[in-house]
């Protein structure tokens, strides 16, 4: 091997080595190869050649690094692909970034205008490419940024408007098939018409708008919120006008895409999952479709049919509209005479019109805002420009209300002018409504009184029941039930007509025996229970005193040879007690057999022997 060309072999695997060394950055003396790449200084991107799957084209691309699915964010030749392996990416020292074919032709030049000192490309953190003097790292002094030229892509960080200054506008424009980057049919950018609104065109036709900024939100994005992923902003003076966003937390990887069939979703990457999730979409349902009721029609996605005509308003041709054919929308059923009485009605919580054909002013009150409105004959309709704090700032519609759609919360008021013979009958309606609504809740309190009225008789009755079957046996002095005394025991009380009921009106056949105090009965109660009732004699020698003591001692005592004592029933002069009925065998069995029993079972056969 020859010096020189020993030289150059030196000199080549120096300068790979340099550019592996700097990572992120592309000098003049350096180029990027077909093969090689550069990656962010945190490792997030990579800059390099690609092609797409299905694809043998090669572009220059920038895609995420930490995603193990190649995700292309950024093209920069998509409209001039390379045939081949052969293509160079270097920067010029006019400060431009070209892409050179295998012939050295141009296919891609970043066109710089302004002038160059030491100029290189460094790929940043957050995907954007810039072209700079030196270590010149003020956005301000960029010579050329990729952020400003973006594809189907919107990252962290990127603007998504205009600068009205210079006329440059950052938009998303999608790529023709997942296999071709160049610029497919589907474009999405702020349109500054009146007062600017995201707007989505397939060619030239709207498919879809995301309706004014209120100061919140778009007004027809009513999900977005605050949240714990990106915060967001709107930007709107006399320079730029433009919707950007933030991450709030670095580890989250998201991206804002319009895809080749135009759809604009934000997915976040999942590492458990390694994969793409849809984190929300801009249009949700058929009603976020343009203009599908036509003029002064409103779409509610919850109704069955979606579209219906706007208050004081009538199909403009009601066969087609019958026919589910919305398009031609809907007329005033009585046309507006400027000055002559007109106002406005009301509509709460919708999606605002199209307002390409608007008007606003941002320190206007609502109050001046209405009139104003009235006082012009083209003005349509009017609303707060901003809904924070309670709403300010002017926004007037000039010309037919196109685009509504109602949602169920964080929709806005809209004030829509009428002709003075619709503003009778919406007041005129409206106070028979407001009767039908004080009606409907005179009614509801009435029939909620009422039914609170029941429930509170109800447990009443039913409490007093209850303590009248669980009640305490009152004791009775010599003397009758007058001179009754509030001494109680725990014992439930029994009715007398239920112990009628079960023994059959105290039928022989269900007589057991009889004592010295009184027949002893077997009954059945309604729910099947067998007891014993022992009825004491009106002639019986056992007072009130003894069936006061008696019914004392035998419900404070508990044994598992015990009859166990149920209740007692005192009716007049019937006075009964109420024993767990003892099927087995009879007491002579016991009296004869006491052998068998233990010594406790003696106590059981006395207070039984007593008992009846």
């Amino acid at each position: 091997m020859d010096t020189f060309t020993t030289l150059v072999v030196f000199l080549y695997v120096i300068s790979v080595y340099r550019v592996s060394n700097a990572r992120d950055t592309i000098t003049v003396d350096l180029v990027i190869r077909d093969g090689e790449t550069i990656t962010s200084v945190g490792g997030s991107f990579e800059l390099g050649f690609f092609s797409p799957d299905d694809s043998n084209n090669r572009y220059v691309g920038i895609w995420y690094k930490k995603v193990s699915t190649r995700t292309v964010v950024w093209v920069a030749n998509r409209e001039f692909p390379l045939t081949d392996s052969s293509g160079v990416l270097k920067v010029t020292d006019q400060g431009t970034l070209v892409i050179l074919s295998g012939t050295n032709g141009i296919i891609w030049s970043s066109n710089s205008l302004q002038p160059a000192m030491n100029p290189n490309a460094q790929l940043l953190e957050s995907g954007n490419l810039v072209m700079k003097n030196g270590n010149d790292s003020d956005p301000e002094k960029f010579l050329w940024q990729s952020f400003d030229y973006p594809c189907d892509t919107a990252l962290p960080g990127m603007k998504f408007g205009r600068n009205t200054v210079t006329g440059l506008e950052w938009y998303l424009s999608s790529w023709k098939s997942t296999d071709d980057p160049s610029k497919g049919n589907f474009t999405y950018r702020l349109d500054p018409s009146g007062f600017p609104q995201l707007i989505l065109r397939s060619g030239s036709a709207v498919t879809f708008r995301s309706g004014p900024w209120n100061g919140l939100r778009f007004s027809g994005f009513p999900e977005i919120r605050s949240n714990p992923v990106y915060k967001y902003a709107f930007v709107l003076n006399e320079e730029e006008m433009y919707y950007t966003y933030e991450l709030l937390n670095s580890s989250v990887i998201t991206r804002l895409v319009l895809s080749p069939n135009g759809y604009v979703q934000r997915f976040t990457w999942i590492d458990r999952t390694r994969g793409w999730i849809l984190y929300s979409s801009a249009q949700k349902d058929d009603c976020d479709s343009y203009a599908l009721c036509g003029a002064y029609g409103s779409c509610n996605i919850n109704h069955s049919p979606k579209c219906t005509c706007m208050k004081g308003f009538v199909p403009k041709f009601p066969n087609e509209w019958s026919m589910v054919d919305w398009s031609n929308g809907c007329v005033r059923s009585t046309p507006l005479d400027c000055h002559k009485g007109e106002g406005f009605v009301k509509y709460s919580g919708v999606k605002l019109p199209d307002t390409r054909n608007s008007w606003f002013n941002e320190s206007m009150s609502l109050k001046e805002c209405a009139s104003m409105c009235l006082g012009n004959c083209s003005c349509t309709a009017y609303a707060n420009s901003d809904i924070r704090n309670g709403g300010s700032g002017c926004l007037l519609w000039f010309g037919d209300l196109i685009d509504i759609r109602e949602f169920a919360e964080n929709g806005q008021e809209l004030y829509v002018r009428m002709a003075a013979s619709e503003l009778d009958a919406f007041s005129s309606s409206n106070s028979s409504s407001e009767k039908r609504r004080k009606q409907v809740i005179i009614s509801s309190v009435s029939i909620l009184g009422v039914l609170f009225l029941i429930v509170i008789l109800t447990l009443y009755v039913v409490k007093k029941k209850k303590l009248k079957s669980n009640g305490k046996v009152k004791h009775y002095l010599e003397g009758g039930e007058a001179n009754e005394r509030h001494e109680h025991l725990e014992l439930p009380l029994f009715d007398l007509a239920a112990l009628l009921s079960a023994t059959n009106n105290f039928s022989s056949d269900n007589k057991l025996g009889e004592g010295g105090f009184g027949p002893v009965y077997k009954g059945i109660l309604q729910e099947g229970q067998e007891i014993a009732i022992k009825r004491l004699s009106k002639n019986s020698r056992q007072g009130l005193n003894e069936f006061k003591n008696e019914v004392e001692s035998i419900a404070k005592l508990q044994h598992r040879n015990l009859v166990k004592l149920l209740g007692c029933c005192i009716h007049g002069n019937e006075r009964m007690l109420i024993y767990e009925f003892m099927p087995n065998k009879s007491l002579d069995f016991f009296i004869f057999g006491l052998a068998l029993l233990n010594p406790n079972d003696f106590y059981f056969v006395f207070l039984f022997s007593y008992a009846c």
